[in-house]
């Protein structure tokens, strides 16, 4: 009897030594560096999870509208705006990927100071790694924290879609930047976007001084922009109204079919809002509010940029213009120079389009101490 005891013990004994081994040989690893995006002293209390797959709210679900069909000129439109009619009251959406403690919740987001949020489809893999190690890299400038964002929806159907939402998955995981939707991306559905990222952003980053709002091809430089931002509009900044960019007046829709295409039947008037350029701008916090809250009740448009326009215009409010932005490039004065010479981006505060090499190379050369640059008055 004694003797079947102790063989027992024995046998409990080493199971438990083997369970031991293994537990540590298959130990979790610790959790990712890039995920801890504000420190605990800013924070000021115990982190939350950085990174969701849980949505912070669903909206009610949502119908074709059938009656546009009666429309008249309905049935000659492309189908891309027959499906922007039969769904354009749909401004809810499923949420795919969340980032709940981006900012340091309510509390915390009045930390950031600058929030880069860049519009970005998911096959756009190379963009976004080329912009986290140059304008969008998460960092403090001048005491000033920098956070970003990605904002997408899906591409593509089947297992091309679900490729496609699993490489964002592994961003999202690896780097916490990444928020995604689950609606077809499109030109056309960039204004949902804003929409979604509005409403995401008054459960998340509610106290967030300012933002950008860009393409993920332009050149921004974020360093001039939290300069710009804080000698101009002060310390901690960010509680009044603001939105500079390329400012566009006295325009209207196109008639004519091409990708800016906006018929009669989904607006009538001939001219929009003043507004600015869609490829990037700068505005603050409070403005975001507003923008939220008149999206609410001002119906959806094809045209983004037009779209906040007329937002902005709701609440009785107008945009303004910077010559630093620039979404149509910069005006070379020669043929002769080189068109990527860092020179004459150095001063700007964002031109778009590049190609991500193009960015990587610049971010660095107008970084570089050595750079030696002419005056006005000695250009070629």
């Amino acid at each position: 009897m004694m003797k079947r005891r102790i063989e027992f013990l024995l046998t409990v004994a080493l199971c438990l030594v083997l369970l031991l081994i293994w537990t540590r040989q298959h130990a979790p690893p610790p959790p990712s560096k890039d995920v801890q995006l504000l420190p605990d002293a800013i924070l000021g209390r115990k982190r939350q999870s950085a990174v969701s797959r849980r949505p912070p709210r669903l909206g009610p679900p949502c119908y074709q509208n059938t009656s546009v069909v009666n429309v008249t000129g309905f049935s000659d439109l492309p189908e891309r705006l027959q499906n922007f009619m039969y769904y354009r009251h749909c401004k809810y959406f499923p949420m795919l990927l969340d980032l709940p403690d981006k900012c340091g919740g309510e509390a915390g987001s009045s930390g950031v100071f600058l929030l880069l949020v860049i519009k970005s489809q998911p096959e756009n893999f190379d963009r976004r790694v080329v912009l986290r190690e140059t304008w969008a890299k998460e960092r403090q400038h001048k005491g000033l924290w920098i956070r970003r964002v990605f904002i997408s929806g899906t591409t593509g159907t089947g297992l091309e879609k679900r490729r496609m939402n699993k490489l964002l998955e592994v961003e999202h995981r690896q780097h916490g930047d990444v928020l995604q939707w689950d609606f077809q991306e499109s030109f056309i559905n960039l204004t949902l976007k804003q929409v979604l990222f509005l409403e995401w952003l008054d459960d998340r980053c509610p106290r967030v001084r300012f933002l950008l709002n860009g393409d993920d091809d332009i050149f921004a430089h974020t360093d001039n922009m939290v300069e710009y931002l804080h000698d101009v509009h002060g310390e901690p900044g960010g509680d009044k109204h603001l939105f500079v960019g390329s400012l566009m007046e006295g325009t209207g829709p196109v008639r004519e079919l091409n990708k800016y295409f906006v018929p009669v039947q989904v607006q009538e008037s001939d001219s929009y809002p003043a507004y600015c350029s869609g490829g990037g701008y700068l505005l603050s916090g409070h403005t975001a509010r507003v923008l939220r809250n008149m999206s609410r009740s001002v119906p959806l448009h094809p045209i983004d940029d037009a779209y906040m326009g007329m937002c902005l215009a709701q609440a009785g409010l107008r945009p303004s213009g910077h010559m630093g932005v620039n979404p149509g490039g910069l005006r070379i004065p020669s043929s002769k120079v080189d068109a990527h010479d860092p020179c004459y981006y150095k001063d700007v505060l964002m031109v778009h389009r590049f190609m991500p090499q193009q960015l990587y190379v610049l971010w660095d050369q107008v970084h570089d101490p050595g750079l030696r640059c002419w005056s006005n008055s000695t250009w070629p």
